[in-house]
């Protein structure tokens, strides 16, 4: 009688489905940021570039420093994320523009103890006089981009990207890919005054 019922049931669970079962792909996160819309930042600055209205607060503030310097904070709430640049003046010795390329490549350099990868961009516009690098820190990094632009006579301005976020480099991954074509745009429009 036992082996009946055993029967009956194992021929009940088999028959009682009609669907066939069809296990679900796993699932990614999408996230989708709007469509970047750039104006003129608007400072008074010895430089000016474009910004996503996205980046809603922007602080700008006089460094003390022993050249004329400047921070710009272009702050994204919805993203938690922040662009930090940092402008100096070059003086007419070029031992200070050395020494601006050598901080903010030493600064890259740091990140490598954590980071996968560090791919760099060189960027070069002569019409406009801009010079520099982007470089992509991969990982879990507190800070996914840097870059830097010269004019290499009297302008260098400096950026990184940070988030209000333990580095956690899938998670952040879209937000730093979304605010490194703002960091893009910044080094295209830049302009010195």
């Amino acid at each position: 009688m036992i082996k009946y019922s055993s029967l009956f049931v194992l021929l009940l669970f088999c028959f009682s489905c009609g669907e066939e079962y069809i296990p679900k792909p796993k699932a990614e996160l999408r996230l989708e940021y709007p469509r970047a819309k750039y104006i003129d930042a608007n400072l008074e600055l010895p430089f000016s570039f474009e910004k996503n209205l996205l980046a809603t607060k922007v602080v700008s503030k006089e460094l003390k420093a022993p050249t004329k310097s400047y921070g710009v904070n272009l702050e994204y709430p919805t993203l938690k994320g922040t662009i930090f640049l940092t402008y100096k003046a070059i003086e007419k010795d070029e031992k200070n523009l050395k020494a601006f390329l050598r901080d903010a490549q030493k600064f890259t350099l740091e990140h490598t103890k954590k980071a996968d990868e560090i791919p760099a961009y060189p960027f070069e516009d002569s019409k406009r006089e801009v010079y520099g690098m982007l470089s992509e820190v991969k990982g879990n990094v507190a800070s996914p981009a840097q870059f830097y632009v010269t004019d290499s006579v009297n302008h260098f301005l400096t950026g990184s990207l940070y988030f209000l976020a333990k580095p956690n480099y899938d998670s952040i991954l879209p937000a730093a890919d979304y605010l490194q074509k703002d960091i893009k745009r910044i080094m295209e429009t830049v302009t010195w005054k």
